[in-house]
């Protein structure tokens, strides 16, 4: 199974290494107030794809946060409980139509 990891691995690499050969044409980027940026395409790409990823990590920050300060306020009150509580009556193994539905 590693064999077969590693031969992607290295196939996209050079399938993405090759198309970065194929594009070292020079584009012109016309930004605003008459400006332009002049880059090879794979940089423009790369720049874009880059900045592409790091937005959809920070759009995913925020629910990361979110579920961390959940995490830790279940766990303050988990164990803030205390170890005698009555968990509820026993389940016999197999016995899941007596488990309460959520």
């Amino acid at each position: 199974m590693r064999v077969l990891a590693w031969t992607l691995r290295i196939v996209l690499f050079l399938a993405l290494f090759l198309f970065a050969l194929k594009n070292t044409d020079t584009v012109s980027l016309r930004l605003y107030f008459d400006q332009v940026w002049q880059a090879p395409l794979i940089l423009v790409l790369l720049v874009f794809f880059a900045a592409g990823a790091a937005m959809g990590v920070l759009a995913t920050l925020v629910t990361v946060f979110r579920q961390r300060r959940d995490i830790a306020r279940l766990q303050r009150e988990l164990r803030s409980r205390p170890r005698d509580a009555d968990p509820g009556p026993p389940v016999a193994d197999g016995d899941i139509d007596s488990l309460p539905e959520i």
